[in-house]
Parts: C-alpha cells; structure tokens; sequence
C-alpha cells in the first residue's frame, strides 16, 4: 500500500516506523527534514503543506491508498483531510486533539446535513487511550483486556509475581479451567508462543485465551478477584481524566480526581455527579496520604508531563495501592516505567497505531488485538468454503500460532487438538507479529 503522512512528528515517526517495511510511506510537513528518526526510516520525505494541492499532486496523492494527516494542529488536519477528498476516492485519516472537533466531524459525518462521507476515520488518541484503562480497571490484575465473540470470549494478561501459584510450573501441571489457553508469554520484553512443556517464571507476563466464563473462574482460583474494583483514585483532570471518571461512574465506582490547576477542579465538578474532586498537587505525598490514596484498588496518573505521572506514580506504589496505570507520552519510556515497577504504562500514541494497524491497514483479514507493543497479533480468519475437514492437531501450521476460539454460527468454541475445523469457521487466532502473515497465506492455500 502508498500511504501518504502529513505531520513529521513522534507520532507520525512512530507510524512510519511501524509500517514502512510492508509499506510505500511518503511524509509531508512544512518544515524540512531534521530528524534523525526519519533519515533511519526508508520513505521519502516532501517539504510542504498537506493540504497544498501542488505538494499533493507532486507525490502522486491519486494513487496512494491512505491519507494520514497528524499533525498537532486539528484544523491543519481537517483542511488536508478535506483537500484530499476532493481530490482522490483514498482514505482519509484525521488526527484530532479536542472533544470538540470530535463531535462537529461527527456531527458532519452522521448528520441530516450530511451530504457524502468527508473524512473516513478520525482517531482521538486520548480516548483510545481512555477505553483501554477502562477496560484494564475493570479487570483486577489484569494488565491488558481485550473482549471477542460479543464478550463471549477475552483476552487477559497477568504479571507473574511472588506468591502466583503457578511460579516455576510447566503449563501442562497448571490445571487451569477448561476453556482457557495461555497463548503467549513475555520475557524479558521478548513474547514467545509456549507449549505445555513451557516454565512459567517470575516476572513473565502470561496471556490467556478463552470463554469469559473460564477466565473468571481462573481469575478467582489464580488470582484472587473475589473483590471488584470499589475505589479508583485519578490524578491528572485533563481530557483523559474527565472521560475516565465519566465512565467509572456508569460503573458505580468511587472515584476521586486530583487536578493542580482550579479552574479545571470547577469544570470537573460541573461535568461529573459522583466524583470527589480534589485541587491539589498528585506528586504531593502529604495529600496523598491525607487523603487516603493509599486505600485505593486502582490509581491512575495521567497528567500530560511523563515525568510527573511516574513520580506520582511511585509515590502511590509507596503508599501500597496495588495496581498503578500510567500514563506514558514518549512510546519509550513505557518499557523504562514497567521496569521500575509501574503495573501498567499506557501510550496515546500507542493505543492510535494499534487502531490504525487493527482497522486501516491490513485489508485481508482482520486484526482484532494487538498486544505487547505489537509482538503479539490477535486475527480473525475465515476458513474457506474449500477447506477440507481436518482436526486441529493434524493442521501443518507454517510458524507457531494457536486457534484461541471458533466461531461456528451462534456456537463460541475453546478448542482442543481434537477440535475439527469446518468451512466458514470464523478462527480467532493468536500469534506473533512476524509469522502474522504466514498464518493468512496458510489457510489461502488450503
């Protein structure tokens, strides 16, 4: 595919970065190239705006497949979006920053004055960002959710710590519930698909497959969440806090927001019902203390400076609050927060690209998840009508993956070895991102 960036910044780096190998990537900005970052990259690189019909024309906007305008202005963005459109049938992809520009392209896109389709996708990286900690917060423990099937099925993730009664066993001696499958594990920031052999140590970050049944009973007997999520402490009221609390309070969940500016403690309080809203310093550890943070199930950092959210983050940590999320605005330092003991660091960035890899990009199969920073892929394949019957076991897979769950008509299957699969079986599949292709090309050639 030629997809076509506007915007040389971390995040247009980070997309690049990610799918120039497979991928034709030009970027535009009005600046000149000074980046390191890009020169390491194998795309070309224009000087001029993204919304300029000459600069558009000039790298042959016509027969690029996608346009992805992200720059940190959202009208720059809108502007080049909508030049393209008038251009070219391609797909557009608007970047925006503020709620509402959110809701006027919707409002444009869904509305009676709606006329044709101006924009594809807009993507608004903090509310991607939002959903995933509400789904994490939700899920004692838990370090990534991901929901399949219409929540017949998940996806969970746990850290393995001291006193996890499956330490320095092998997955075959485990007796974890029917249904349930560990499809990877991460160690020492390397995923591996395991086997029944595998050792599970400590600090491996282990990924489960299957009914949301089973997966409750293994989180009871594994990892003791007889008790929800009661408390949930936020620090940070900027876009990402609002929402969040927003939805915790569907949830009937405690919250307390800390925000350091006043005027934004007001606009909380106008916006959220059941939420204590506190005007003060989240890196203050005498408030933090005063104000009982340490009680909290879930405390979640996301203020817009890095620096800041670890600190207060450590600091919930000192007081005890067993599960710390935080939010990460440079990609590279969530590997650096989790290291120092930060339960989950989230990226805005990161939560944009998996989207746009998820949904946008790939056009013959379906990506439903990616984890581990996209080590892991998560994909849904429809067996074809030719495929002849033939058991799991016997299947000759090229690389290593694991069919995680079946759909068959209304059926929601955790399969075995012995498990047939049947033309028109929706499979969804877990494997790495390197062999992610492998599995699409087997099952075509079958």
């Amino acid at each position: 595919m030629k997809i076509v960036i506007y915007g040389a910044n971390e995040l247009a780096c980070l997309i690049a970065a990610n799918l120039f190998e497979d991928h034709d990537i030009i970027i535009i900005d009005d600046e000149s190239n000074n980046s390191d970052s890009f020169e390491k990259l194998d795309i070309e690189y224009i000087q001029g705006s993204g919304s300029n019909i000459n600069v558009l024309e000039s790298v042959g906007i016509k027969s690029a497949d996608i346009f992805i305008a992200c720059t940190w202005n959202d009208e720059a963005n809108i502007v080049a979006c909508l030049t393209v459109t008038n251009m070219t049938k391609l797909k557009t992809v608007c970047f925006v920053s503020k709620k509402e520009n959110v809701d006027s392209l919707t409002l444009v896109r869904g509305s009676k004055y709606q006329r044709e389709l101006m924009i594809d996708y807009v993507l608004w990286p903090e509310e991607l960002m939002t959903q995933e900690i509400f789904r994490i917060i939700t899920v004692p423990n838990a370090i990534d959710v991901e929901n399949f099937a219409n929540g017949k099925a998940r996806l969970l993730e746990y850290r393995v710590v001291d006193g996890t009664k499956f330490l320095n066993k092998k997955i075959k001696d485990c007796n974890f519930p029917e249904e349930t499958l560990i499809v990877g594990i991460t160690r020492n920031e390397e995923l591996f698909i395991p086997n029944g052999d595998s050792e599970i140590l400590l600090n491996d970050k282990v990924i489960f497959m299957g009914s949301s049944y089973s997966l409750d009973i293994l989180a009871n007997k594994f990892f003791q969440e007889n008790n929800d999520v009661k408390q949930v402490t936020i620090i940070g009221g900027g876009s990402v806090g609002l929402m969040l609390a927003q939805n915790l309070e569907k949830a009937n969940i405690k919250i307390k927001i800390i925000e350091y500016d006043y005027d934004r403690c007001v606009e909380l309080t106008e916006n959220l019902k059941n939420t204590l809203v506190l005007n003060g310093d989240g890196a203050n550890f005498e408030l933090l203390e005063s104000e009982r943070v340490g009680e909290s199930d879930v405390v979640v950092s996301v203020t817009n400076n890095d620096e800041k959210n670890l600190l207060c983050s450590l600091l919930a940590k000192q007081l005890g609050v067993k599960k710390v999320i935080t939010r990460v605005s440079k990609n590279a330092n969530a590997n650096l927060f989790e290291k120092v003991g930060i339960d989950v660091a989230i990226s805005e960035n990161g939560a944009a690209i998996d989207d746009i890899e998820n949904h946008l990009i790939k056009t013959d199969v379906e990506i439903l998840a990616t984890v581990e920073r996209g080590q892991g892929k998560v994909l849904e394949i429809c067996v074809p009508f030719n495929f002849k019957t033939d058991t799991i076991m016997n299947l000759q897979f090229p690389c290593k993956a694991i069919i995680a769950i079946i759909q068959r008509r209304n059926r929601v299957i955790i399969p075995r070895g012995t498990t047939q699969i049947m033309p028109f079986d929706n499979l969804i599949i877990f494997t790495t991102q390197e062999d992610a292709d492998l599995v699409l090309e087997y099952f075509k050639r079958v």
